[in-house]
This record gives C-alpha cells, structure tokens and sequence, in this order.
C-alpha cells in the first residue's frame, strides 16, 4: 500500500472515530428517545455537540477532494515523497481539525483546515507534472 493510500485510510477510520465522538454528544444533547424517534421534527445541535457535526460535514467534503488526489496519485504511480508528504500532512490537519473545531479555536481551525487543503492540492498538482 502507498503512503498516500495508508493516510486515506487512516484519514477515513478518523471519520469513524469523528461520527462516533458526533453521536454521543448530539444523542447527550437531545435523549436517546429524539435519537430513536423518526425526527420528523429537526433539532438544531448547539455547542461542542453542533461543532463536532459541523467538522464531521466538513471532512466528508475535504475527505472527497483527498480521495480524487490519492486515486490520481496512486493509479498513475506518481506516489513520491512529496506526495507522500502531503498525504501525510492532510491526516494530521484533519486529525488537529477535531479539537479545533470542538473546542471553538479561532482563528486556529481555519489555518489548520488551510493546511489540510493546501496538501490535497499540493498532491494534485504534483500527479499532473
């Protein structure tokens, strides 16, 4: 497995462990009898519990453009550590992004999201040359 491949994976078992950390605290904010009902009247999630489901959005939409520059990475063997690197670097960006984005660090999360997105493009352009 490529570095860049390894990171995605890490990066999409982060996901898990995110949507897990999300579940407890919403389901803490609104009772397991909202959680088991059919929701048919939606909640608006405030505080640690409504940033940890607005991180998790936003690393299903990093985590798309992150996939595309690994499977160009990977499928046209242009993995080098450059690539590697970045991969790398992504991962802990998104890994940092979680308590950033938790605990209300600004404008901390933003610089680290920034990061984050600067190593995807940073891989895409380098599977171009």
């Amino acid at each position: 497995m490529t570095p860049e491949l390894t990171a995605l994976t890490l990066a999409a078992l982060l996901q898990v462990v995110q949507f897990l950390l999300y579940s407890v605290a919403a389901q803490r904010q609104v009772g397991s009898g909202y959680a088991l009902s059919p929701r048919d009247a939606p909640r608006q999630l405030t505080g640690t519990a409504g940033r940890l489901q607005r991180a998790l959005s936003n690393h299903f939409e990093g985590l798309i453009l992150f996939s595309i520059a690994v499977g160009v990475t990977t499928l046209s063997n242009q993995s080098t550590p450059f690539t590697a690197a970045c991969g790398w670097t992504y991962l802990a960006a998104r890994i940092l992004y979680v308590p950033a984005y938790a605990f209300g660090w600004s404008p901390g999360r933003s610089l680290i999201w920034s990061v984050g997105f600067l190593a995807t493009g940073l891989m895409l352009l380098a599977a171009m040359v």
